[in-house]
């Protein structure tokens, strides 16, 4: 009289790998425990596994050796409902049937019996890791998520070591929070779908980013293992910077933006040349205080250091270009007005210098900014700062260096006082009064200096940001922009000298 299996145990022989036991939180082997089989199956009974149109032979040490797993919990059931029925289980063992790949599986037999199983392709890698999910073996799940990602950049395979992508100051980035989040997450793989009485899973396309250029990338990754790139253009730093910013490489990124790191022995310190585009409010700080002999004040200056490359802050030498900015001299000094986005990232830079001193960022009254919207719907306006009026003052040393209407500028504009200027010619006057005569020295010239209303418009800056006490009485102190080397006209003509013709 043969004994019939309990709905329960029909249930265990015929479920689908799908709905093994879940192996989240299984514990793996480790240090001496690593070669260990556990008893799970007789280790010398031989089990058939017929996937698609190939038959295997596995002993139950293989099968063992990663499990729980669908095969070892199938057999594992036919073993107990022939022990219960009192049958010989050897002459019950039936064959287990699955419709999948044999090629993908002749891999997986090799992972059970002992061999290292590597991801030839992005292929070949999907489909051992789902089928690895789909068997439920928790080893090969956890080999895999170890193994160097496979990633199809512009129609080319790129096989990038985990590690390179684990440098902080490159993480979280593209891959790990992309293909790594989910690969390594087996209790979600396929989202949206129910694993229970899943026949088989959905296909998986091998990742790829067919939108960015393969070159490209490869000097990216050439970078990332720590070897140096040859910039050959500024077009070819753009675009590195932006794939850099595409695959979220911060640290690439700082290493990439034009720069400039140099000991001044001179003044006897670490130095950074840097564009205010390429600012970022995280690498900022501001030098202890410096005294001044000769008028007994104490003034600091802003510093920096790129963030996730540059371990000390240097002080920073920013530098504006594009034509965004003129000085008008007037009877207070010399002011500097920007013009576009570059007013816009200077104030943004004074509120970040002004946080760093412990100020408020802006001066504007607490309740006409509540009921226009808050800060961030204010017009981005140095004046908006504690730190300087809506023109920034600026201050020339006996050191700048000056280049007007593409010639050397030999005044100096240290003490410059509009008093002391040269006046304006008027219509009335062939000369100035007190004039200056224009001498030529080599390729330099000496025109005098500015005469009051006199406006330079500056191609390309390079500035200390220095700060001092104020005196204009908005607060106790103020940033000003010390010249260190500027390139400017004074004129329309001079601009259009400076002008270039269109290329053929």
């Amino acid at each position: 009289m043969s004994m019939s299996a309990s709905p329960r145990e029909v249930a265990m022989l015929s479920a689908s790998p799908s709905e093994a036991p879940s192996t989240a939180g299984l514990p793996l082997h480790s240090g001496a425990d690593v070669h260990k089989i556990p008893q799970i199956l007789p280790r010398e009974r031989v089990f058939p596994i017929q996937i698609g149109g190939e038959l295997f032979k596995l002993s139950g040490a293989s099968l063992s050796s990663d499990a729980p797993s669908y095969f070892s919990q199938y057999f594992l059931c036919q073993i107990k409902v022939a022990e219960s029925k009192g049958e010989d289980p050897s002459s019950t063992i039936r064959t287990l049937y699955i419709d999948r790949d044999p090629k993908t599986f002749r891999d997986i037999a090799l992972h059970l019996q002992g061999y290292h199983v590597k991801p030839r392709d992005g292929t070949h890698f999907v489909r051992l890791f789902a089928d690895a999910q789909f068997y439920n073996l928790p080893k090969l799940i956890s080999q895999l998520n170890e193994e160097s990602i496979f990633m199809s950049i512009g129609h080319r395979e790129f096989q990038i070591p985990r590690d390179v992508l684990n440098d902080p100051a490159n993480s979280p980035n593209y891959f790990s929070l992309g293909f790594a989040l989910f690969f390594s997450q087996p209790n979600d793989l396929f989202p949206g779908l129910d694993r229970e009485g899943l026949i088989r899973p959905p296909s998986i396309l091998p990742p790829s980013v067919p939108n960015r250029n393969a070159d490209t990338f490869a000097e990216l990754l050439r970078l990332l293992r720590g070897y140096p790139v040859s910039i050959r253009d500024e077009n070819h730093r753009q675009e590195l910077l932006r794939d850099a910013r595409y695959f979220h490489f911060k640290g690439i990124e700082q290493q990439l933006v034009p720069h400039s790191i140099s000991y001044n022995p001179l003044r006897q310190i670490e130095e950074i040349a840097l564009r205010l585009e390429n600012v970022q409010k995280s690498g900022v700080s501001i030098s202890s205080e410096e005294s001044d002999g000769a008028s007994r004040s104490s003034n600091r200056h802003v510093k920096y250091a790129r963030p996730y490359v540059d371990n000390k802050p240097a002080e920073l030498v920013l530098e504006i270009g594009g034509t965004t900015a003129k000085f008008v001299f007037s009877a207070e000094g010399v002011r500097a007005e920007f013009f576009g986005g570059t007013k816009a990232r200077v104030a943004r830079l004074l509120e970040v210098v002004a946080t760093k001193l412990n100020l408020p960022p802006t001066t504007q009254p607490l309740g006409l900014l509540m009921a226009s919207g808050g800060a961030s719907s204010q017009p981005a306006t140095p004046g908006n700062t504690p730190l300087s009026e809506d023109l920034v003052r600026v201050v020339f040393e006996a050191e700048s260096s000056i280049i007007l209407n593409g010639e050397d500028y030999e005044a100096d504009l240290s003490n410059y006082e509009a008093e002391d200027a040269t006046p304006a010619i008027t219509p009335d006057t062939e000369t100035p009064v007190n004039p200056r005569k224009r001498r030529r020295t080599g390729e330099s010239i000496d025109i005098g200096l500015p005469h009051e209303g006199q406006e330079w418009a500056v191609k390309t800056g390079q500035f200390r940001l220095r700060i001092q006490e104020s005196k204009s009485g908005k607060s106790a102190v103020e940033c000003v922009f010390v010249a260190v080397k500027i390139d400017a006209v004074s004129s329309e003509r001079g601009r259009n000298k400076t002008r270039k013709f269109l290329s053929d």
